[in-house]
């Protein structure tokens, strides 16, 4: 009875770990993410501005300062209960 007891105690720590993400997947997202989310801003910057020019511009900033922002938003969120 205690036996069974701790091994139930056991298996929910076990579980509780396996739905969290570890940080090398979240880098691996934060990544994937940002090359989709900078190729759709070089593509509408493009389009409005009509310079090649401008759209790397502003499509080199905003992949390094979305990708800061995703990855503490991810790591966050990694911390809610809410879902798992």
């Amino acid at each position: 009875m205690i036996l069974d007891a701790f091994f139930k105690i056991e298996n929910k720590k076990k579980e509780a770990k396996s739905s969290e993400e570890n940080i090398n997947r979240s880098i691996l997202k934060t990544i994937s993410w940002r090359i989709i989310g900078t190729l759709d801003t070089l593509v509408i910057t493009y389009f409005i501005t009509g310079t090649i020019k401008m759209a790397l511009s502003i499509g080199f900033i905003e992949f390094f300062s979305k990708m800061l922002l995703y990855f503490f938003h991810e790591r966050a969120w990694n911390k809610i209960k809410l879902g798992k």
